[in-house]
């Protein structure tokens, strides 16, 4: 059983490399955004919540990802392990966390704010069904719309440049002390994100001594580095 936590700033491609880990490993890629953003589209109580906060460019509470986070790996649905990635955020949820579960590698996506304002400003999101595009690496066949539904294409609320000041810089407050934290106890790796999808996801696989990805015979190419 293999247990990994990915971090990264927003934009530095966790979702996507998550997915291509979990893909020919058996993990189960347990993304806190996306629950959050499910529950946002399908208008629940938590989604209300989450949706006020995004729009002020904040960041949601400790107490609410932590409640998140317990109640998803509760489910036991991964029998040969899991890649996490939103979580944890800080020092203390990073305790909370290790208290639990043995960690078996932390992938740390480093990207510089440039890059990441360049990528996220140029995020879009179905209003439909919710697949996400980004128009650097990933555009829609047809301009505003989307290619599985047809749907609007539409910015995300809180990807504009004043919500993504306020969200990188909270980041880099959190983001040292956390990873100190994970260097004393756990095995981390940092990857330069600025590559190509799968050479990040080359380089991961080789430094955690993971076997090489397996040729995706989907035939669907992976997700816009944007997560």
């Amino acid at each position: 059983m293999r247990k990994y936590v990915i971090m990264g700033v927003q934009g530095s491609g966790k979702g996507t490399q998550s997915q291509l880990l979990a893909r020919d490993l058996d993990l189960v890629h347990i993304s806190v955004g996306d629950i959050f953003r499910w529950n946002v589209q399908n208008h629940t109580k938590m989604g209300a919540q989450v949706r006020r906060v995004m729009a002020a460019g904040e960041l949601v509470s400790d107490d609410l990802v932590e409640s998140v986070v317990r109640d998803r790996l509760t489910a036991h649905d991964w029998n040969y392990g899991f890649i996490i990635d939103g979580f944890p955020r800080n020092a203390r949820q990073a305790e909370f966390f290790l208290e639990s579960y043995d960690i078996d590698g932390v992938v740390y996506l480093d990207l510089p704010d440039s890059e990441v304002r360049r990528r996220v400003l140029n995020r879009r999101l179905c209003a439909n069904c919710g697949m996400d595009y980004n128009l650097l690496a990933n555009s829609p066949r047809e301009p505003g719309k989307c290619d599985v539904c047809g749907g609007e294409l539409v910015t995300r609320e809180d990807d504009t440049e004043e919500a993504l000041a306020v969200r990188l810089r909270e980041y880099h407050e959190k983001t040292g002390p956390l990873l100190d934290l994970f260097r004393r106890k756990e095995y981390v790796i940092t990857v330069d994100a600025r590559s190509a999808p799968d050479m990040v996801q080359q380089d991961i696989r080789e430094r955690l001594g993971l076997p090489p990805a397996k040729p995706d015979t989907t035939h669907q190419p992976p997700g816009p580095a944007g997560a």
